[in-house]
């Protein structure tokens, strides 16, 4: 699984519970700070499937086809270039991986400076997309089985929102484009070792995080 935006490495290092002793957690953070806070967690955890890069999410620093789960907590709301987050997001997923985002949404009405003027960058809630702009970006990356559910307003018509969604299989794919499969591939869940499976590869976001 991959973090975007790991921050301390709280939810690297819950996740790495989660992938099990021959999964693997990574953290992708951009700054030298919360990587080295997230490293001394780690000893602290005795955490030996974790790993943390240094990087942007618009450019992120893995092969593509390698990660299972993607999450982030009310990160990337703050990049100014989110089709490229989602693009390489989608890179580098496994086809059947899953993302769990958590992040801040806006209601489609709200023109930019209306956002603007509801609050900052730092507070998630400047750089919103609108409900509509998340789900087509996301499908414009490649992405399906969107869901997109609101948790609790943050501002006059903002909310803080869970975001699911997969990259399909090439299966998948060739049954939405007629095309013939010619390679198999791994689940959605094949990241996991056993029947929990379902739901716990994607790590619960908490309503109060943003």
């Amino acid at each position: 699984m991959l973090d975007l935006g790991s921050g301390g490495g709280i939810d690297v290092l819950l996740s790495a519970r989660r992938v099990g002793p021959t999964g693997k957690a990574y953290g992708l953070d951009m700054t030298e700070e919360m990587l080295a806070l997230a490293l001394a967690n780690a000893r602290k955890a005795d955490a030996t499937n974790v790993e943390f890069l240094k990087g942007t999410i618009e450019n992120i620093p893995l092969p593509a086809s390698t990660i299972d789960v993607v999450i982030s907590n009310c990160v990337i709301n703050l990049s100014v270039d989110k089709p490229a987050v989602f693009a390489e997001t989608f890179r580098v997923m496994t086809p059947g991986g899953r993302i769990g985002i958590s992040d801040v949404l806006a209601e489609d009405h709200l023109t930019i400076s209306q956002q603007a003027e509801r609050g900052t960058y730092v507070g998630c809630v400047a750089g919103a997309l609108t409900f509509t702009e998340y789900r087509t970006q996301l499908e414009t990356a490649g992405f399906t089985d969107i869901d997109i559910t609101p948790a609790h307003q943050v501002a006059d018509s903002m909310h803080s929102a869970t975001i699911r969604a997969t990259k399909p299989t090439t299966s998948d794919r060739s049954a939405i484009s007629g095309e013939k499969p010619t390679k198999s591939y791994r689940g959605a869940a094949a990241c996991c070792a056993h029947a929990e499976q379902a739901e716990d590869a994607v790590i619960r976001i908490k309503e109060t995080a943003c």
